[in-house]
């Protein structure tokens, strides 16, 4: 019988093993954190570009419009070379050179920062609905200079033969929304450009408050002056901290939000009571929700009167407009007609 005895294994080789298993498990950890960031991101994207399929609506009318309209959409990019940000940016109904059809049209004013892609889910979802939407790439559009380029541009257009909307642009409907400091641009725009006359609706989601023009650190091209205004204005905001704020009036120095309830009732109260006015607050939304979550409502908004749907226009007018008995809508101020 022979005396030898099996080896031990040296304790380095079952550390070895033991620091193997460990980064094996923590490999499948990183992993799994690794799919769910990149699932989350992907959600994340997929709902940005799908937004309308998110949004809580109160109202029949509210939810026809907040979904995507019946015509495909097409974009194109191109320029004259008049607008200092580049070429205008455009999204129009995929049948529009099928047919002999005029479109309304509705030129974007965009918010700090942006430029007509960060929106494009919004823009695309009102071409959807029958109209030509215009934007830019100005990221300053508070003076309106920039939509008024919009506008000047996609209105020529209609007379250029070589022109893909030559005959296609309903001149005489014409509207423009802008949300932040692109609301700003929409409402100077409608009022001290050149062209202001040619529009005929305004839709401002979450506009930077009238303080803000006060503030030197500002300037006042973030002021504006909705007592000048003449065509049909609906204005809205949101009930959350960065658009709310705490302050009630003008006068106080801490506090302001972004698009406070002070400043939204200020600008009821300026637009002259024979011009058709709405001003309201979308409940829980806070200033980067109110585009996306007040699209429903700006697209019936447009439909009536930019394309005379009175059905969308139910929304707003008559002894029970939709939104005054809707949940997600608080702080309704309207006024629409004798």
């Amino acid at each position: 019988m022979s005396n030898k005895t099996k080896p031990r294994v040296p304790r380095q080789s079952a550390a070895r093993k033991i620091l193997k298993r460990i980064l094996v498990i923590f490999l499948a950890i990183v992993g799994v954190i690794a799919i769910a960031i990149a699932g989350l991101f992907g959600f994340t994207a997929y709902k940005g570009a799908h937004y309308y399929d998110f949004v809580e609506t109160g109202g029949s009318i509210e939810a026809k419009y907040t979904p995507m309209g019946p015509s495909g959409v097409t974009h194109v990019s191109m320029g004259d070379g008049n607008d200092p940000s580049g070429d205008q940016q455009i999204w129009y109904p995929t049948k529009l050179t099928e047919t002999d059809q005029k479109y309304p049209v509705v030129i974007i004013a965009n918010g700090t920062g942006s430029i007509a892609s960060t929106i494009e889910p919004v823009l695309k979802h009102l071409a959807s609905w029958g109209f030509i939407v215009v934007g830019n790439n100005d990221k300053d559009s508070r003076t309106g200079a920039s939509s008024e380029a919009s506008l000047d541009f996609i209105v020529s257009r209609n007379d250029d033969t070589n022109s893909i909307f030559n005959g296609h642009v309903d001149v005489d409907n014409i509207g423009i929304a802008g949300h932040s400091q692109g609301g700003v641009g929409a409402i100077n725009a409608a009022t001290k450009q050149p062209s202001a006359d040619k529009y005929s609706a305004l839709f401002v989601a979450s506009p930077t408050g009238e303080y803000w023009g006060t503030n030197p650190d500002f300037g006042p091209e973030w002021s504006y002056n909705p007592s000048k205004l003449s065509i049909p204005t609906f204005a809205i905001a949101g009930t959350g901290p960065f658009d709310a704020g705490t302050a009630t009036d003008i006068n106080a120095t801490k506090g302001q939000g972004i698009s406070p309830l002070w400043s939204l009732q200020d600008t009821f109260n300026a637009i002259p009571d024979d011009v058709a006015k709405t001003v309201a607050r979308r409940v829980g939304a806070d200033h980067g929700d109110t585009l996306t979550s007040g699209s429903g409502y700006m697209t019936a908004w447009f439909a009536y009167w930019l394309q005379g749907n009175q059905k969308a226009g139910a929304a707003f007018s008559g002894d029970r407009p939709e939104i005054a008995n809707n949940p997600k809508w608080q702080d309704l101020h309207i006024k629409i007609g004798n």
